[in-house]
Order: C-alpha cells, then structure tokens, then sequence
C-alpha cells in the first residue's frame, strides 16, 4: 500500500497538499497570535458580546435575549445538517469512484488519467474535512444552548443580595462561552473554505496550490481588513471613522441638491 501510494501521486501533488496543509495551520495560529496585538474581527466581537452581557444582567426582560441565542443557534444547526447532506453525496460518491474518474478525466485542465486510488483518497479527504467540520458545528450549537442557560440563570437587578462585581463576572464569563461559541462556528466554516479549495486537486495540483493561498487571502481580508471590521470597530473607537459603503465618495458627491433661492419653483398659471 505505502509504496502504491507513493506511485499514485507525483511529487507535485505532495508538494500541493503539503502546501494545503501547512497553509491551514499556518492560518490558524497566525489569528491565534494576532488576536491581542492586531485589529480583527475576534477581538472586535468580543467587546460587543461582553457590551451585550452587561446589559443583559441589568435588563428584568430578556426575551430578546434568547431569541438572539436561538437565531445563532439554528446558523450552527443549518450547516451541520448541510454537512451532513455533504457527506451522504460524498459516500455515494466513493462508492462510484469508477464513475467519479470518468468524469474527472472529462474535465477539461484537469491532469492525464488520475487513477482509481487517487480519486478514492481525495475523496476521502474530503470526508474527514466535513466530518470535522460536522463536529465542529454541533459543537457550536451546544455551547449555544449553554449560553441560553447562563442567560435563565443571570441574576436579575431586583435581587440586591449579588454585588456589582459578581454581576460583572457572570457578564465576562457568559461573553467568553460566547467567544467560544462563535470560534467553533468559525472554525466550522473555514473547513468549508479549505473543503472548496481542495476541488482544485482534482483538476491539478498547482490549482490546489492557487485555491488554498485564495482562501487563505479571503480569509485574512475578511477578519483583519474588512470594511465590516472598521464598521464594528468605529462603533466603538472614536479614532476609527467609517461612513460604510459612502466610504469611497467624496463628501461633496452625497451632498443634497437644493434649491436655490434665487429661482421661483412655483408654477406659473398661462391662463388668463
């Protein structure tokens, strides 16, 4: 098997899923360590969950509260139940890799006659990266559900026996299950990313290179540059000014027409 293995993929193809790979984890420690020392979308979030805490203890009401958590709540349950779908098209797919390869060789750049074995392995690498993401999913939606909980249970401001320091640590914590809610979630949907990128593989090798480094690009942009980053970020930094999707205009092209004063607008009645 080893050495079948080796004979099914050129060194291309280990030199682009070596790349796919360590641009994968590359990523993910690159926004693990840049979360306290660079503007991104986190660290942003995370100031409003704990904004949102806050206020909720303060609140007798919350229905709007757990209406918010539930809407998260079915994001999570939404692709997991996708990926599901996904993983049932793929099974089926393995199970007809003959077919599979047919195919794959009637498409057009794609590399001379891929073998039966190549397709199966890429097809079950695949699998795995839904299967995670699977799990990843599911696991956002629980800690979603805990989130609820620790909502129901949040002290209301009528009971004055909980001090101002224990209701600021129930919002920190309750902001931090939050964070960690919504990181599962992303993590879930970067493995959907890194799971289109690696279609490139079955075209060629150097178009896996190319759709994982565009990932990788998308990725970056969207959490450290995006102008929904500067958005959420001036809302609360003074320092940051955004007009949102006026941002590239010039101030004097939004202005207003008026009219000027100068000039009647009346209609004039012709009929004497």
């Amino acid at each position: 098997m080893p050495s079948s293995l080796l004979e099914t993929f050129s060194w291309l193809d280990w030199l682009a899923i070596g790349c796919y790979f360590m641009c994968w984890t590359w990523y993910y420690y690159y926004c693990h360590m840049r979360l306290r020392t660079k503007r991104c979308l986190a660290a942003t979030m995370h100031g409003y969950r704990y904004d949102w805490m806050k206020r909720m203890v303060d609140r007798e009401v919350r229905i709007a509260d757990a209406t918010i958590m539930t809407h998260l709540e079915r994001n999570g349950a939404f692709f997991a139940s996708s990926s599901l779908l996904i993983l049932a098209a793929l099974f089926s797919l393995l199970g007809a890799a003959e077919k599979a390869l047919t195919i794959v060789n009637e498409l057009p750049f794609t590399r001379v006659l891929p073998s039966q074995l190549g397709i199966e392995i890429k097809l079950l690498l695949l699998i795995g990266i839904f299967i995670y993401a699977f799990f990843t999913f599911t696991w956002s939606m629980r800690q979603y559900n805990f989130c609820a909980i620790l909502i129901a249970s949040a002290p209301l401001p009528s009971e004055k026996d909980i001090t101002p320091g224990a209701r600021n640590a129930f919002a920190v914590q309750a902001a931090n299950v939050i964070d960690l809610a919504a990181n599962q979630f992303n993590y879930g949907l970067r493995a959907y990313y890194f799971g289109l990128a690696l279609l490139g593989w079955f075209l060629h090798p150097l178009v896996l290179i190319f759709s994982t480094v565009a990932v990788v690009g998308i990725l970056y942009r969207r959490e450290f540059h995006s102008k929904t980053l500067k958005a959420l970020a001036a809302g609360r930094d003074l320092n940051v000014s955004f007009r949102g999707i006026l941002q590239d205009i010039e101030p004097s092209a939004t202005a207003k027409p008026s009219l000027s004063p100068a000039r009647d607008t009346t209609p004039t009645n012709t009929n004497h």
